[in-house]
């Protein structure tokens, strides 16, 4: 079967909320070859320590290429320990120049408590405005959703389980089965 014939991998909607000293990261659990859900459990938010320092980070795209990217994360976090939009930084510069790095397919978002990074293979390192990222199929919906929710007297971990809510409700690839993480700076 070529590669272009085979149903791509679908799912994952990854949100991070900056409200004030909170930073959430939520994802939900849904993975999907073509239509079918493959797995509802899925657990795409993930937090690390290295050097002591916490980090949550949330990915989207294929798993294996995620988990090599996470890795690589937290080699460059304990080399620059406390300096994540450098390790951050660093680690783009790694992906778009490596040509093995070159052809992983994923997208994270990466906080620890103080900065909000989006993070892509394009070599960019985001910083979303509004103290909202959102990545993956029901992203969009996710970030319109939880724009909407800034204004209001909800917290950040409110904000991204509501957000996140309204995404799995518009978005196919998307199911409510959560997993979220809060830090805070």
């Amino acid at each position: 079967m070529s590669d272009t014939n085979f149903p791509g991998w679908h799912g994952t909607t990854i949100i991070g909320v900056r409200k004030g000293t909170q930073v959430v990261v939520a994802g939900d659990g849904q993975v999907s070859l073509g239509p079918t859900v493959i797995k509802g459990t899925a657990r795409k938010v993930r937090r690390l320590s290295p050097g002591g320092n916490d980090v949550v980070v949330g990915f989207a795209g294929s798993t294996a290429d995620a988990f090599t990217l996470l890795e690589r994360l937290e080699a460059k976090l304990e080399a620059t320990p406390g300096q994540l939009q450098r390790a951050c930084v660093e680690l783009a510069k790694d992906w778009r120049t490596d040509k093995y790095l070159q052809k992983l397919e994923a997208m994270l978002i990466v906080t620890d408590g103080a900065e909000l990074l989006i993070i892509t293979g394009a070599g960019d390192v985001l910083e979303p405005e509004h103290g909202i990222a959102a990545i993956g199929s029901g992203g969009n919906f996710a970030l319109a959703a939880a724009r909407g929710l800034q204004e209001t007297d909800l917290n950040a971990e409110e904000i991204a389980r509501k957000a996140m809510a309204i995404a799995s409700d518009i978005c196919v690839y998307t199911n409510g089965n959560l997993t979220v993480e809060v830090i805070s700076k």
